[in-house]
């Protein structure tokens, strides 16, 4: 192994371990830390690492491992299911971002060749930035995630036919095209046909016998490599007919996504996954041309400027074409504004086979580093000052209560106040019922529930529900910070109210009992406990003898927690009294066995 290869991998380790630590830290994400590293130690920065292109090309990889990851989540129906937004929204988010910005370019005095060019590659978007964004912000699977997934899916595909196209765009003559090879355009199709049906098979029948004599080796290594060989092996059979190697390894993974093995790919392949991912945003701050940006700055800065606000007004007005909510539309549209690592490779293609020269390619791949650096900071950015205005307009005004002097007041109609509701108007039992989510609201109207929308939290809204004359305040609220606000506003406003409380955790119980509410209730304890009953009936236990072990267990869980929180600042002591509660709790249960033993058998 090369000393230069230890250099960097040594490099390379270190700026993972000194910058996403401290920009994660600061609310900006994973993927702005390894860009700024990467300009840092690049060949602009300190110049500790200067193969970029080797690095870029070995690191792309990690967008293999990523995409492989994705289809394992995706079953072949739900990757059916959204076949609309892939080749509908898909569609036609390339073809708008496409003609705005070959208009823009060709404006500017570009050649149509170099102007549809660089449409092409500016409609892209970044694979690797949009979805780990999605991912850390755990809204992957929401509408809004799904539409995204399917514009860049759309895009990995359309990759292909912008490759295509480039001998036609050439300026010199002596050009190869990339898909036929040499070959008549009807065997590149017959080529194409013959590659797919060779990866459906090889992923829904060949693969699951081979992974399952793999697997009963026991040999976690060996497993681990086929995985490997499988992901190399489907993203080489793409790339043999000119798709992307990342199509590929996302076929296989849907192919794979209702096996058994999923799990176990996903396990194997995360950690290679995140560092190949972490070299390849590296390599991409490192490949930032500074001195094309030190020549002219302020066109490269106002055309990555014109290209992060024209992307994101397209994907506006798509998502909100498409039926997104306007709550997840202007996320949506940030996530996609940045230019994406393909348009690295269409740019390259281009420049290889004559369409542009080394002047006119070093702006635009400039202004393609620095979009995919300022999409983290872009939304960063959003999430601190926009988001919360946003989310404030887009809620209506507190309703007007009708004050009838109501016995209860439940704060939080979730599906912890329903319950709770339900059983209250069941008996008759007048209740005024606060909430702040809207759609919630206007669902549980239909049903016939008077559930008035505003924050429960602000006393003149206690006040007109009616909290001068209520005997009990219900906190059922999900956010405990927002319970504990509400419970010390009706301490201090409405001293008369009993309250009883929804509890989040054992941290919230203890922040509750220090407030002194009349009762609480864990919201998941007494399903388990109920629960953890059935399961002794299983075992034969008789109803009686269950009834008395999961009542004392209520009781002695209940006495500890109160014991506990006056001593949940000294750890040492917080761990020793739960052990003594533990083996206290066994005795007790030991002395009912055989004072159960010794009498008649209770009720059954």
């Amino acid at each position: 192994m090369s000393q230069g290869f230890l250099y960097s991998a040594l490099i390379f380790l270190a700026c993972a371990v000194l910058f996403v630590p401290i920009f994660q830290k600061l609310g900006l994400g994973s993927v702005l830390g390894y860009l700024l590293g990467g300009i840092v130690i690049g060949p602009w920065g300190f110049g500790f690492i200067t193969n970029v292109e080797d690095i870029l090309h070995f690191s792309e990889f990690g967008i293999v491992l990523f995409l492989f990851l994705i289809g394992l989540e995706l079953e072949p129906k739900r990757l059916w299911s959204l076949r609309v937004p892939i080749f509908g929204l898909g569609s036609l988010q390339v073809l708008l971002t496409t003609t705005v910005f070959a208009i823009g370019a060709s404006l500017l005095g570009w050649s149509w060749q170099i102007s549809l060019l660089a449409g092409m590659g500016f409609a892209l978007s970044s694979t690797a930035i949009a979805l780990q964004v999605l991912k850390e912000r755990n809204t992957l699977q929401s509408k809004a995630g799904n539409s995204a997934f399917s514009i860049l899916l759309f895009q990995d595909i359309a990759v292909i036919p912008m490759i295509a196209v480039l001998p036609l765009l050439a300026l010199s003559s002596n050009v190869v095209d990339p898909l036929a090879v040499g070959d008549p355009k009807w065997l590149a199709v017959i080529k194409l046909i013959g590659i797919f049906v060779v990866v459906i098979f090889v992923g829904r029948m060949a693969t699951r016998p081979v992974l399952q004599f793999v697997a009963k080796t026991r040999l976690r290594e060996i497993f681990t490599a086929f995985a490997l060989l499988l992901i190399v092996g489907m993203s080489a059979l793409m790339q043999a007919v000119g798709l992307s190697m990342g199509l590929g390894a996302f076929v296989a993974g849907v192919l794979l996504a209702d096996s058994e093995y999923r799990h176990a790919l996903e396990t194997d392949i995360e950690p290679f996954k995140g560092l190949l991912l972490g070299l390849f945003f590296i390599s991409v701050g490192m490949s930032i041309d500074v001195a094309a940006v030190r020549e002219n700055p302020a066109f490269i800065a106002g055309l990555v400027a014109a290209i992060m606000v024209a992307k994101t007004v397209i994907n506006y007005g798509l998502g909100r074409a498409f039926g997104l909510g306007r709550g997840a539309t202007p996320h949506f549209s940030l996530v996609l504004a940045q230019v994406g690592e393909f348009a690295f490779v269409l740019f390259a293609s281009a420049k290889a086979v004559g369409v542009l020269d080394a002047k006119t390619s070093a702006p635009l791949v400039a202004a393609t580093a620095l979009s995919m650096l300022m999409s983290p900071l872009t939304l960063a950015a959003f999430d601190k000052w926009l988001a919360p205005r946003l989310e404030k307009k887009s809620k209506p005004d507190a309703d007007m209560i009708e004050n009838t002097h109501p016995d209860v007041i439940i704060a939080g109609f979730g599906r912890f106040g329903q319950i709770i509701g339900r059983l209250l108007y069941a008996n008759g039992i007048r209740a005024t019922v606060l909430d702040h989510e809207p759609d919630q609201i206007d669902l549980l109207r239909k049903f016939g529930f008077k559930v008035y929308y505003g924050d429960a939290t602000r006393e003149d809204l206690l006040l007109s529900a009616g909290a001068r004359d209520a005997k009990i305040l219900v906190v059922a609220i999900d956010d405990p910070d927002a319970s504990t606000k509400l419970i010390d506003l009706a301490r201090k406003e409405f001293s008369h109210l009993k309250i009883y409380a929804r509890a989040r955790n054992v941290a919230h119980v203890y922040q509750l009992i220090e407030r002194g509410v009349d009762a609480f209730e864990r919201e998941t304890f007494e399903a388990s406990l109920a629960l953890g009953r059935r399961v002794l009936q299983g075992l034969g236990w008789p109803a009686h003898p269950t009834w008395i072990a999961a009542n004392t267990f209520r009781d002695h869980n209940n006495q500890i927690l109160r014991d506990m929180s006056k001593m949940r600042s000294n750890q040492e002591d917080l761990v020793s009294y739960s052990k003594q509660a533990r083996a206290d709790l066994e005795k007790m249960f030991e002395r009912e066995k055989q004072r159960r033993e010794n009498a008649q058998a209770g009720w059954d």
